[in-house]
């Protein structure tokens, strides 16, 4: 890894996800009495959700060349998500860490440690680095593996654990109602059909540009700037999300398959990406602690400027 390759991911990666961070962080300094930072952020994941996302990932789809490769990225994903829960299970709940914290606080970071921030993060910093492929890898993770289990499992665990004696259920419907899962689903419907229409896709990228600003302008509403003094169990989920998970997966996916290919590579990157940008509005909406989750998210979008590099190193 030489200086100018480091100069490059600096100026074409972490520059503008910086910017976009410090102009919400901005926001909420002198525009929340305005438009209140907890309500835009809400709105902001809502629109993107609805109407930047799904023509994003239609686009990435409709594009993908599918292959053997390919297909292990998401199996890697959702292995770094579960080995992730595990190790914070047995932190949070198994010794004396997690033992001053309410169920809200102990679900919160443990869902915040294991869910990535697959795709605003992971789709810039994996096309700086594969290309157009490095686009498809992260709707990969994102959409066949992230978020299926975040709306099933991380649904589960934020009723069940975090509000103990509550219903806790899985929300399999939910997925199938996600717009930007169908947006995935037609682009592979264009792809394998063989359709011509490339004006259309072109035309979706295109709306699906804001995906990722609108989306790390929202991190930046969600970062609690007062006060970002983080505790003991959310430095402990910043560790495993940055580092142990990934390392656990990096060593289990070389077991299993020998010489790693950049398919592969690019999966561990993800599971070794921050904690996912909507940590705190997931927190906010399942009643959890949104300043845990919104600490952890800020703690390892810090963290990750030094991960980041040693990951690379170590995969290359």
């Amino acid at each position: 890894m030489t200086t100018e390759f480091l100069v490059q991911l600096l100026l074409q990666v972490w520059l503008p996800i910086a910017l976009l961070v410090a102009a919400g962080g901005l926001w909420t300094r002198y525009r929340a009495d305005a438009f209140p930072a907890a309500r835009l952020r809400v709105d902001l994941n809502r629109l993107v959700v609805d109407v930047f996302a799904p023509p994003l990932l239609f686009a990435l789809a409709a594009q993908a060349q599918v292959d053997r490769q390919m297909l292990t990225v998401p199996v890697i994903m959702a292995a770094g998500i579960l080995v992730g829960l595990a190790l914070l299970h047995t932190l949070l709940y198994r010794t004396r860490l997690g033992a001053g914290l309410g169920p809200e606080s102990r679900a919160a970071i443990l869902l915040a440690g294991s869910f990535s921030n697959v795709l605003f993060m992971g789709y810039p910093t994996l096309t700086f680095l594969y290309g157009d492929a490095g686009g498809t890898y992260a709707a990969f993770a994102d959409v066949l593996a992230s978020t299926p289990l975040l709306w099933t499992l991380g649904v589960w665990i934020a009723t069940g654990l975090g509000h103990p004696g509550g219903r806790a259920h899985s929300l399999f419907r939910t997925v199938l109602t996600l717009p930007p899962v169908w947006g995935y689903v037609l682009g592979f419907v264009v792809n394998f059909a063989g359709l011509g229409l490339d004006p259309l896709v072109k035309a979706a990228r295109f709306m699906g540009q804001a995906t990722i600003p609108v989306m790390l302008f929202t991190l930046g509403l969600s970062i609690p700037w007062g006060d970002l003094r983080p505790t003991r169990p959310v430095l402990a989920a910043v560790a495993v999300k940055l580092a142990v998970a990934p390392l656990v997966v990096w060593g289990l996916t070389r077991l299993a398959l020998g010489d790693l290919h950049p398919a592969q590579n690019a999966a561990i990157l993800e599971v070794a990406m921050p904690t996912m940008v909507m940590a705190a509005g997931f927190a906010d909406r399942f009643n959890l602690d949104v300043r845990a989750a919104a600490l952890t998210a800020s703690w390892s979008s810090l963290a990750f400027l030094v991960t980041l590099p040693v990951w690379i190193a170590l995969l290359s």
